[in-house]
Formats: structure tokens, sequence, C-alpha cells
């Protein structure tokens, strides 16, 4: 099978990581290691020869064998969190709403073009005061929601109370490029796999499982975000920074990862392009 997939492009590539290299400057990724991935629909409770050993190893020690622990269930999360308490779902999901509920935002657009702008991330807001680190519990709950707006490729941050339901501050940026939700991922990959420079990527698919790759749901992959160099790539790609660019690394689930370094999708202008692999 490794021979018949390297007659491609060379793209299955062994192992748990990649290493990243070319001249285009890009965030540090670090790969999931196959044990780690949520592959093989196990209980997370090992494997059935581990347990029976052990339930053997029990029942020969006797009434003196030290019986395996108990793990107590975590308590209900609350509504509301406290002080720095991190936030609680019921708190990013007002978070949200609040925040992307009001202008300028309703006329953005996501990923895939959609109305309304890409939601990446809410996270608790750093105190703003001293104060408010005195006061611990009774402290505001702010949360800082950033959301990526394709439409005029803007990274917009608003800060929401949660105690008045206010949006309290807005920051808008350009040229700063957070890493890649999940959405954003799955997108690259539905655009590379539709393209013609996806034909490596689909053929070595093909001959790692022997069906044909469609979706990016047969997928697991990280993405980096890409970063444009002067003379470093194709003038499609000279926008990058300033547009929303990813470098893919898929994996076949429960196989081999693919190299698609040489690979960068602009989810801004919805082009793929290749780098020169010299």
């Amino acid at each position: 099978m490794r021979r018949l997939v390297h007659r491609h492009l060379g793209k299955v590539v062994a192992g748990a990581a990649v290493a990243v290299a070319g001249t285009a400057a890009m965030v540090a990724v670090t790969l999931p290691g196959t044990a780690g991935a949520d592959e093989g629909g196990g209980t997370g409770s090992g494997s059935r020869p581990a347990r029976q050993a052990g339930q053997q190893a029990g029942q020969q020690a006797g009434d003196g064998a030290v019986r395996p622990g108990v793990v107590e269930q975590a308590p209900a999360e609350g509504d509301r969190g406290r002080g720095g308490d991190p936030l609680t779902d019921d708190e990013v999901a007002r978070a949200e709403r609040l925040a992307a509920g009001r202008q300028p935002l309703r006329g953005a657009e996501n990923v895939e073009g959609e109305r309304g702008a890409q939601r990446l991330t809410v996270d608790l807001a750093d105190p703003e005061n001293a104060d408010d680190v005195d006061d611990g519990a009774a402290a505001p709950r702010r949360a800082d929601v950033t959301f990526y707006d394709y439409k005029n490729d803007t990274l917009v941050t608003r800060t929401v109370d949660l105690d008045t339901g206010k949006v309290v501050r807005t920051g808008v940026q350009h040229g700063v490029q957070p890493p890649l939700s999940r959405a954003e991922n799955a997108e690259a990959a539905r655009l590379l796999i539709a393209d013609p420079l996806g034909a490596g990527l689909r053929a070595d698919y093909k001959d790692a499982t022997g069906k044909e790759l469609t979706s990016p749901d047969q997928l697991l992959f990280n993405g980096a975000v890409y970063r444009a160099v002067p003379g470093a790539q194709p003038a499609v790609l000279d926008r990058c920074g300033e547009h929303r660019c990813v470098r893919l690394f898929p994996k076949v689930k429960n196989g081999p990862w693919i190299d698609a370094r040489s690979i960068v999708i602009d989810l801004s202008a919805r082009k793929v392009a290749e780098l020169d692999r010299r």
C-alpha cells in the first residue's frame, strides 16, 4: 500500500507529526497523534485484555486486594459563573448571541459566504482594572467574543457584559490572523477536494481506503494560517495575511497522514494554489 500511495505526489506521511518547511512564514502547528484521535470508537475504559487481566489479578489477590478507584461524577455546571470562574456553556451561548445580534455584524459574511461573521472564540475577558480583581466573586462577568468578517477581512472583538446584557466595547483589526476554527478548516478541505489541485489528495485517499474522497467529513485535519512572504509564492497568494489563508494537514480516519503542505487555500478569495516545492 505504501508503494501505491507514493506513486502519486508523495503525499502520505507516516507518524504522528509533520515537519513544516518552506520559505513562507506560518504559525506553528502540532498534529495530534493517532493515540489521541477519537477514531477507535472505544469507551475509554481500556482494552478488553487489560480489563480481564486486572479482574483476574483482583480475584487471585483475595479480599486484601486494592479495589479499583471510584471516579465521582463532576458537579453540574451552573448557569452562571462567579468572578474569575471559566465561562459556563450558558454564558458562552449568551455572549455569542449578544455580540452577534448587533450592527455591523449583520452585514458581515462567514467562511461559506453566508450572512453573518464567522465566530472564532468566546473567552472570559481580562479584568479592566485592579478594583475588578479585588472584588473577586463580585467582579463583573464579561466575555470577549471574536469573529472574522470575510466580507472585508477584519477581525472583530466584542466585549459583552453578561450581567447587563450589553456590548461594552468593540474592536476591529485588519491583518490579524488568529488560529483557524474547525468550520474554517472544514471549508478549506472542501475547497481543496473540489479543486483540480486536490487530485493528489483524492488519489492518495483512494489508495489508502479504496473509496472516493468527496467530503471533509471523511478526514481528520488540522490547519495553520499561511502568511505571504514577498516572492515566496505564486502571485495568487500574495495577499495571504491580509486574506485568511490556510495550509491543511489532513489525515485518513484510522489511517495515515497525507502531506498537503505544498497547497494553500485562500479562504477569503476561495482559491487554491500550489507553492513551489523546490
